[in-house]
């Protein structure tokens, strides 16, 4: 019987520098990407299918009604989900699969069953210093970045629900500590 893989969940707050640290994770190690689907437009220089399957609200609740996403969420008014058969596949298949998801979706996946999987919170050193991160993001509206902020409480109180958490303060070495536990041999529970 060939070697299942598994999917690492990487999840935490806006602002704690997730998706930086999933790119730099990826550059490191032999995961593959798990590709979501949304609902909101594509930002300047994102490709569909590559950063995201985009589609529109009619299509991508057909696919909820037909259970073909693991997990959904709604998040700013927009949907996000995570496609149940490139998930599924990728396990059989013996794949790391690296998905980055907000807490809500890594709660959904957590109650799914999924044996394969292995959860990781990234978290920001202190509350201040999250707001500073989403204060200087010139994007965000003074209310998106109130909005993030109270998600942000809440979201941090679950990390004890997570296998793992990394608090990067220092990028860097907060590459190292993710890498590292992305590579340790895989216990026999999933974990």
């Amino acid at each position: 019987m060939s070697k299942r893989g598994r999917l690492i969940v990487i999840s935490g707050p806006s602002g704690v520098g997730k998706t930086s640290l999933c790119e730099a994770l990826l550059e490191r190690s032999s995961c593959g990407r798990v590709i979501t689907c949304t609902t909101r437009p594509p930002r300047e220089g994102e490709q569909d299918g590559q950063d995201y399957f985009f589609l529109d609200r009619n299509s991508f609740e057909e696919g909820l009604r037909a259970g073909r996403f693991l997990e959904h969420a709604e998040v700013y008014g927009n949907l996000y989900g995570t496609p149940r058969d490139q998930v599924e596949e990728g396990i059989e298949k013996g794949q790391e699969l690296l998905l980055n998801i907000d807490v809500q979706g890594a709660r959904q996946i957590r109650e799914s069953g999924i044996p394969e999987l292995m959860t990781i919170f990234i978290d920001a050193p202190s509350e201040e210093e999250l707001e500073r991160r989403l204060l200087n993001r010139a994007s965000d509206s003074e209310e998106i970045v109130r909005r993030r902020l109270e998600t942000a409480r809440a979201e941090r109180k679950e990390k004890t629900a997570y296998n793992h958490v990394v608090v990067n303060a220092d990028f860097d070495t907060a590459v190292r500590e993710l890498t590292a536990i992305v590579e340790r041999p895989v216990e026999s529970n999933g974990s």
